[in-house]
């Protein structure tokens, strides 16, 4: 999870938030605060208060408000406000054992049990002989992940499509830790080093942390593996400039540390930690399946909690190692829910039941196989939010184009369609929907937007302009 807030502190955070009806300023919850923290972790603590979907935030900059979610502990596929938008979920097909478990994680925490850290959870899987993933469904995934040129070196695919795998996967990691920026906004950072207006500088850290580690990943795809050297050296790329302390980067935890929102309590103690994490990794090179190894290491990871922040971005980059190495299609999480997601790691945490995390990854995969186009199989039906807004996606798309807007002019022309179009459920959905059209729109897909290759090439030169300065 999100670096943990202290209980005593996270619920004194929320009382103070609870008093300003309409919203108040960092500079408000700091005064209201009986030990006051030191800026930076204030906003550290909001983070991870709105990535757990308690709490919403308006506004940019110093104008930023943050006030209680109105959907806190609300019933399962609740949307999650990250931003003046709300993120529409696309409801991911469950099995009813994994129902179950979004049921039980989503329960008051004074209803759900404590627990720690159960060893036998990490002993009693076997390489090889245990698998979280049946046989059905890794074949499945191999058969929609799979390069054209199976022989490839490793890396192959990942390179090929780099520039499009550095944006989506830092995007969707970074929302899925309640970043605010939009997929544009993150292209421009990505691709210029530009940072969006008015967003608080740790988020712009955050996206570009993910690029350094995924960059990692994918020019060391011939040395990385499930060792020390790539799983400290990721943590060290995903955490730079990120932790209180520095020096805690790219190290196993020495510390105790609490999780907010669970009553699940890590292991605690260096060596315990140490000795489980080289078990964890010597676990991980064993397993031959690639999915198998990548959904492995999305469960242990987290629930081992090495480091002191960042355990949940390291295990989803860290599952890209597997695919990498065996040139199949990465998994970039695009379309997962904030709120699923929480609660399918809660249930690894609390009951080491990996039955929802398991819906999410399988979905999550075919997801990503399916935006890449390098699949032999498609997901099959077509995405029904396209379906039901393509009129308005058509209109967006083609005034960005025939007004030859700039990238910073699209991020607010498109924003400002959205909250004068759509309803408030569906905006932020929209506005990734549209800005991943634009991304990736070339002169042999302008038909369907009506227009024509001089309004295209106009704009193009206008849009990739600002890659030159």
């Amino acid at each position: 999870m999100v670096r943990p807030i202290p209980t005593k502190t996270q619920e004194e955070v929320l009382e103070v938030i609870s008093r300003f009806p309409d919203g108040a300023g960092v500079e408000q919850i700091e005064a209201h605060l009986t030990a006051r923290p030191n800026r930076r972790t204030l906003q550290r603590w909001l983070s991870d208060l709105m990535a757990q979907a308690r709490v919403q935030r308006r506004g940019q900059g110093r104008a930023a408000k943050y006030r209680l979610s109105a959907n806190v502990g609300a019933a399962a596929h609740v949307t999650v406000t990250t931003d003046a938008a709300t993120y529409a979920e696309i409801l991911i097909p469950l099995s009813p054992a994994a129902k179950e478990v979004e049921r039980l994680v989503r329960q008051p925490l004074v209803l759900r049990k404590p627990v720690g850290y159960n060893q036998a959870f990490l002993d009693d899987y076997r390489p090889n002989e245990t698998f979280y993933l049946a046989q059905d469904i890794r074949d499945d995934l191999l058969s929609q992940g799979k390069a054209v040129n199976s022989n490839a070196p490793a890396g192959t695919f990942a390179r090929r499509l780099a520039n499009r795998l550095l944006i989506d996967l830092s995007w969707n990691s970074s929302r899925l830790e309640g970043n605010t920026y939009s997929l544009l906004e993150t292209e421009r950072l990505i691709s210029v080093g530009e940072a969006a207006t008015g967003k608080d500088a740790l988020e712009a850290q955050m996206i570009l942390n993910h690029k350094e580690a995924i960059e990692f990943l994918i020019d060391s795809a011939s040395e990385i593996g499930f060792n020390r050297y790539t799983l400290l050296n990721l943590h060290a790329l995903l955490s730079d400039n990120l932790l209180d302390d520095p020096t805690a980067s790219g190290r196993l935890r020495s510390i105790a540390v609490g999780i907010a929102q669970t009553t699940f309590l890590p292991l605690e103690g260096p060596q315990r930690i140490a000795e489980c994490f080289d078990q964890v990794l010597c676990t991980a090179a064993a397993i031959r399946d690639p999915f198998e190894q990548a959904f492995f290491v999305m469960v242990h990871l987290p629930y081992l909690q090495p480091f002191e922040d960042v355990n949940k971005r390291v295990s989803r980059l860290a599952a890209n190692i597997a695919l990498i190495q065996r040139d199949l299609c990465p998994l970039s999480f695009v379309d997962v829910s904030q709120a699923t997601y929480i609660s399918a790691i809660l249930g690894i945490y609390e009951l080491n039941r990996i039955e929802l995390l398991r819906d999410v990854f399988v979905w999550a995969y075919k997801r990503s196989c399916a935006r890449y186009s390098a699949v032999r199989q498609s997901l099959g039906e077509p995405d029904p939010f396209r379906l039901q807004h393509r009129q308005q996606i058509t209109q967006a798309v083609m005034e960005v184009v025939r007004k030859a807007m700039s990238k910073v002019q699209a991020v607010g022309f498109i924003q400002h369609f959205a909250q004068t179009q759509l309803d408030a459920q569906d905006r932020a959905r929209f506005i990734e929907v549209v800005e991943t059209q634009l991304l990736s729109l070339h002169e042999g897909s302008i038909a369907r937007y009506r227009l024509r290759p001089q309004e295209f090439h106009a704009w193009q030169t206008n849009w990739n302009l600002q890659r030159a300065r």
